[in-house]
């Protein structure tokens, strides 16, 4: 199947053909069609399997011919978790809509940054990517209004409601008009998407697409049996050794992050963090240089690893072992994406021995732990 066969109009088409892209994802198959024609949606789908596109290009396409709002009303409102996933999608919409025949003024707003910039850019907006704690802080001031939203998107749902957005998603949701589209996505159904499923969704084409996370076998799996005290110059010995010119290292701890990036940059490997306590400017740019390959090592939690969308990523490396099998999965599946293969190590303490067990056991897969002490480091 080609994109071609989907409905979507010719400018859309020749912006695929502009971006090499020719051929869809099963999520966008099935998504886009449906979202044309108003359908409400849920898709399961992880990070990596093309859900983005999946909502954006079918959204840009409804948005020919619509009559214009009046100014800081938008027609598209897209819910996102973190300050990394709103700017990813709204780069995903500006690159698909350099070949409208229309007006569309897209936006990204979250925390971080100045509020007064925001709200002064907030004129004529059509489609608004948000995070939900600043969508308040905008709505309070009277700096966009969501009564005549017309598609409604929350995206990365299991993601927000794990951060503890509830409260806020109930105010937002409550502040949309009853009548208009409705786009749901997630990583998993759980008890909680499908009670949000029943409120918000009507009648709605499910899409649940295996995730790229769960197919592990492309990934190259290594584990190192270490102490405590020897896990950097392990680090340290793994990078050069491998020669790894990209790299993304997961910690559990803002503090540990940041600990990791001090000592890899102090033995002239240059590294960055990503995190929580770091400025926005500071995050997109250590990020978008990582992307572009000229940042050796980045360093991540796990609370912004779902904006860390990269093609072909070559290394991962579990410098602490996160609580859950499902979030070391989702760790690793940032490499060995798109038929590329990658390699996934992680090192494991003593203390992590029994829970590396049932990581494995959830994986169904089965590794021998290398002895660090083995090396010559």
């Amino acid at each position: 199947m080609s994109f071609n066969s989907l409905g979507l109009p010719k400018y859309l088409l020749a912006t695929l053909e502009q971006n090499n892209l020719y051929t869809p994802y099963p999520i966008q198959e099935q998504a886009i069609p449906a979202i044309m024609q108003y359908k409400d949606v849920l898709g399961i789908a992880k990070t990596g399997s093309g859900k983005t596109a999946s909502f954006v290009l079918p959204i840009l396409a409804n948005l020919e011919g619509q009559p214009p709002l009046k100014d800081r009303h938008v027609a598209v409102l897209v819910l996102v978790p973190t300050r990394e996933l709103a700017l990813q999608v709204n780069e995903v919409f500006n690159t698909f809509s350099q070949t409208l025949p229309f007006t569309c003024k897209t936006m990204a707003i979250y925390g971080g940054t100045s509020v007064n910039v925001q709200m002064k850019g907030m004129s004529k907006v059509n489609i608004l990517i948000a995070t939900p704690g600043r969508l308040l802080d905008l709505i309070s001031s009277n700096a966009v209004h969501l009564n005549e939203v017309k598609t409604f998107v929350m995206d990365e749902a299991d993601k927000m409601l794990n951060l503890g957005f509830k409260k806020e998603l109930d105010e937002i949701i409550a502040l949309l008009p009853t009548k208009k589209q409705n786009l749901l996505f997630s990583a998993t159904l759980n008890p909680n998407i499908e009670s949000i499923k029943r409120v918000m969704l009507t009648d709605p084409l499910i899409i649940h697409i295996a995730a790229e996370d769960d197919r592990i076998e492309l990934i190259n799996q290594t584990a190192y049996a270490v102490s405590p005290e020897k896990k950097g110059p392990l680090l340290r010995y793994l990078i050069e050794t491998k020669n790894m010119q990209q790299v993304l290292i997961f910690t559990s701890s803002v503090f540990q992050a940041d600990a990791v990036v001090t000592k890899l940059n102090h033995n002239n490997i240059q590294a960055k963090a990503i995190h929580g306590q770091k400025s926005q400017f500071a995050r997109t740019t250590a990020l978008d240089n990582f992307k572009a390959g000229k940042l050796r090592v980045l360093v991540a939690t796990d609370i912004l690893s779902r904006g860390i969308d990269i093609q072909y990523l070559p290394y991962v490396i579990n410098y602490e072992l996160p609580r859950s099998p499902k979030d070391y999965i989702h760790r690793i599946g940032r490499t060995g994406r798109s038929e590329n293969p990658g390699e996934a190590i992680a090192l494991v303490t003593p203390d992590d021995e029994h829970h590396f067990k049932i990581i494995q056991k959830k994986m169904k897969l089965a590794l021998n732990l290398i002895d660090a002490s083995q090396l010559d480091f």
